[in-house]
């Protein structure tokens, strides 16, 4: 007889389950269930959001393995979370790493949550695809255009479940709504959309800091080249004093506002809004995306020479910016920091307009009630034929029974490209044109350079 294994079994349940209901494990927590149904994760990056990460699945799945370059901001402040797993009905601590390659050496892994900084993102979540384990990685996914087409070619190739966190798709009253009043013509033909992202942090001059003891910094660092760690108590801390986590650094938190570990504003909420309307749009293909990036503002803390900031210990990703987007049609796709609107997603159509975030829809045609005839069918035709659920349960229930999570990396890269393409017409300060079917920059050597980056020695991406 054949011996059911974990593994085996969690293959089975993929193979069946397109034809079966709502299982039982995907509406009790991870300890109510048998140790053969268990899903086993380990999640990588334990700073704000991969800490909360980890405490979510914590309730759906067996957190066995936890990984951080710094032992104190994140995997002491993890453990302190009582992070693990029930067995016989006491509390199991995961096995610690500060090196994210040990974990993927193990095969009694599932599946990655990755919470590291955006630059790091692509690097462990394909080498987590090869070594056959599935992701969920935070946002913004990817740090370079290359590094998109390289995360598409992984998930075709491995064909992995690979969820990202922008969790606004699985929004149902905001965001899966206004999809479905675009999607059903509701608004009509859609003329305009307007993603207001707000503006990026300003920074002092930030003084060379002494690396805390607990940091490895050179790993910290990785693809990105080598520098002076930055740290600075100025102000006020809103960050529970954690004297570990400075106000003003290039380290954690603060790295999103360095175009050398992250995109700024443009990446960080753009990574929410732009992939959110994309999806309200329906325009889930390559050749989809906008053509044109009409650059109209970009106010820096510093002059750029060549696309590069001429300043190197102070915040460089854009204050304030706005970027005029349009597609192949001939509609207008803006991603901006300020607006007459809120954060959020301006939806203009010839019928009406809606203005969505993650509080509330406003506009005419929702206080009417238009959407009031949408039914549980037409929510999961939008949610890939899943049941409508949270975020980390699709990604779960997709593990268990196949099938393509709300927001796939596949989809999710298509709203990274614009950001980059926004990016990069800030950072020049001109206007960039995108061939969408070739999916290159065209015309503009100088922009086409910032298409990839060269990765430190030791930290290269890896070839698919």
């Amino acid at each position: 007889m054949k011996r059911i294994t974990r593994r085996s079994f969690l293959e089975a349940g993929v193979a069946v389950g397109a034809a079966t209901v709502l299982p039982a494990y995907i509406a009790r927590p991870a300890w109510g269930q048998s140790v053969s149904e268990r899903i086993r994760t380990a999640c990588i990056g334990l700073g704000g959001m991969g800490t909360g990460d980890a405490r979510e699945f914590n309730h759906l799945s067996d957190v066995v393995a936890l990984c951080d370059v710094d032992k104190v901001f994140g995997l002491k402040r993890a453990l302190s979370a009582k992070i693990g797993r029930q067995v016989d009905g006491k509390y199991q601590q995961p096995e610690t790493y500060t090196d994210y390659r040990r974990i993927l050496e193990r095969d009694d892994i599932d599946a990655v949550s990755v919470g590291t900084p955006d630059h790091w993102h692509t690097k462990i979540s394909v080498e987590a695809m090869q070594s056959g384990k599935h992701v969920f990685c935070q946002k913004p996914l990817t740090l370079t255009l290359a590094e998109n087409i390289l995360i598409r070619q992984a998930c075709e190739k491995y064909g992995k479940v690979f969820q990202v966190g922008t969790q606004q798709r699985a929004q149902k009253n905001q965001f899966a709504t206004a999809a479905l009043m675009v999607q059903k013509g509701l608004l009509g033909d859609i003329v305009r959309t307007t993603c207001i992202v707000d503006g990026g942090r300003e920074s002092p001059l930030i003084p060379k800091g002494d690396v805390p003891e607990s940091l490895d910094w050179n790993m910290w660092l990785g693809q990105a080249p080598y520098t002076d760690y930055l740290a600075a108590e100025i102000g006020k801390n809103p960050f529970d004093g954690l004297k570990i986590c400075p106000w003003y650094s290039n380290s954690h938190i603060m790295f999103r506002w360095w175009f050398q570990y992250s995109g700024g504003r443009i990446t960080d909420w753009g990574a929410h809004h732009v992939d959110s309307a994309l999806w309200i749009l329906g325009r889930q293909k390559p050749e989809q995306m906008p053509i044109s990036y009409d650059f109209k503002e970009a106010t820096f803390l510093m002059p750029y020479q060549d696309g590069y900031p001429t300043v190197e210990n102070q915040f460089n990703t854009p204050v304030r910016f706005r970027v005029e987007c349009k597609f192949a049609d001939g509609t207008d796709f803006i991603v901006t920091s300020h607006d007459k609107d809120p954060n959020g997603i301006l939806l203009e159509g010839t019928k009406g307009r809606i203005h969505v975030n993650r509080a509330r829809i406003a506009g005419k045609l929702y206080e009417e009630g238009a959407h009031k005839t949408f039914t549980e069918e037409d929510f999961t035709s939008i949610y890939n034929g899943k049941p409508f659920e949270g975020h980390k349960q699709n990604f779960i229930r997709c593990i268990r029974e196949g099938g393509t999570p709300v927001s796939d990396a596949c989809t999710n890269i298509l709203s990274m490209h614009v950001c980059h393409l926004s990016n990069i017409a800030c950072r020049l300060q001109r206007n960039i044109q995108w061939d969408a079917v070739a999916e290159k920059i065209v015309g503009d050597d100088q922009a086409a350079a910032f298409f990839s980056r060269k990765q430190r020695k030791g930290f290269e991406l890896p070839t698919v």
